[in-house]
């Protein structure tokens, strides 16, 4: 493919008019979108609004005149819109790490004469830390892994939670939530599904799976800014069923009333904590607004196409290069990102972000693209892969400066 030809395909693209909603330097080609979202346009005047108006004006009022109070169970409801799940089965609270372990605990407590915590090796480590965290304070209860493949057949009577994270934040690789949680089921265990690198992306259908519970990011696919809050999921019938161990004063049934004694609230509520941060839940919902202004099969069948154009390119530009593919090419085993190890990663990735191509490294050896169809065009695609194969070429990236350690990759 030549590069009128990707342009031709924007021309015609369905999804090229979200483009311009986002604030994206002409001179930077932006492919780590699934690691940090771009800022959407809207955000500015939402987060000048809040912080001049609703907070300089309203002050302390807003929590009732611009419904401060309610936002955590309004965006919640939004996001249940991409996950296929009930509006009021998620809450916008806290961190991954922490509604990890609210919802690890309380499924451990619920399963208390299981004592497996199910997951595999590999996983993104706040899951493993966060659950071998959680697994010391829970008398008896173990953390075990299985490889991929043999998770269905680990399954027993002593798995209190199966804890999977739907796409593997390496490879890319998309888990099957269908078959596992019935798996999971029949074995009387309950389903953890971390959406951090699917929500935005790609179709998820929680209902439709009868998945028990699930936490998510809110600065990746959902653009929400750096550490917004992330989301947390439990399944309508098991609401009143979990206790959240992190029993903090905006998950009581009566906040407000002030009492020493503790009752959790009702329904998904009971999943708070303490109070919220609402420039961040301001800002992540101008970011979920957009894609309620979308299709996620839309978004799903682009995330495929630019993979396409990408594993294409990489293959006629940079044959012999010592790129290796390592996410499935299959559309349904993948989430929308596109990895591939190299001996010398780390300075090829530093050297592409000189030249104004930003992707992420991931050790030991990932160069990882992400394929963010709100805002990646297919020219971005084309012109990413035509400088990769040009620093590949030219060595460039085996100046010492690319070889320099940061702290963040």
């Amino acid at each position: 493919m030549k590069l009128e030809d990707a342009r031709a395909l924007d021309a015609g693209d369905p999804l090229g008019r979200f483009r311009d909603a986002f604030v994206l330097p002409e001179d930077i080609i932006y492919l780590d979108g699934n690691s940090l979202g771009a800022l959407p346009r809207a955000t500015i005047a939402a987060q000048r609004d809040a912080v001049e108006r609703q907070w300089g004006t309203d002050l302390i009022t807003s929590w009732n005149a611009n419904d401060w109070i309610g936002a955590p169970e309004r965006i919640g409801a939004k996001i249940a819109q991409l996950i296929g799940a009930k509006p009021q089965e998620v809450i916008v609270t806290d961190s991954v790490s922490v509604n990890l372990f609210k919802l690890i605990v309380a499924a451990s407590r619920y399963q208390e004469d299981r004592a497996q915590i199910l997951t595999e090796p590999g996983n993104f480590p706040t899951d493993l830390y966060t659950a071998g965290g959680a697994a010391d304070m829970l008398p008896e209860q173990v953390v075990h892994t299985e490889q991929a493949g043999d998770i269905a057949d680990a399954l027993g009577p002593d798995t209190a939670l199966l804890m999977l994270t739907h796409v593997h934040y390496k490879t890319g690789a998309r888990h099957e939530v269908a078959t596992l949680t019935e798996a999971a089921h029949k074995a009387g265990a309950l389903t953890l599904w971390d959406l951090s690198h699917s929500v935005g992306a790609i179709p998820v259908d929680l209902n439709g799976c009868d998945a028990d519970l699930a936490v998510g990011c809110g600065y990746k696919y959902l653009n929400g800014g750096p550490g917004a809050p992330a989301f947390l999921f439990v399944r309508e019938d098991l609401q009143e069923q979990l206790v959240s161990p992190l029993s903090g004063w905006m998950g009581h049934a009566a906040p407000f009333e002030f009492r020493d004694d503790y009752a959790p609230a009702p329904g998904i509520r009971r999943f708070l904590c303490g109070t919220p941060p609402v420039l961040s839940l301001l800002a992540l919902e101008t970011g979920v607004d957009l894609f309620l202004e979308t299709d996620i099969e839309a978004l799903a069948a682009k995330s495929a196409a630019l993979f396409e154009l990408f594993a294409e390119r990489i293959d006629e530009r940079c044959y012999g290069q010592g790129l290796t593919l390592i996410t499935p090419t299959e559309p349904e085993h993948r989430g929308s990102h596109i990895s591939y190890t190299h001996p010398s990663g780390w300075p090829i990735m530093q050297a592409l972000i000189e030249r104004g191509v930003i992707g992420d490294f991931r050790a030991p050896d990932i160069l990882r693209f992400g394929l963010t169809s709100l805002y990646t065009s297919y020219a971005d695609i084309w012109r990413a892969t035509e400088i990769l194969g040009e620093i590949l070429d030219s060595g460039l990236w085996r100046e010492p400066r690319f070889a320099e350690a940061k702290t963040v990759t």
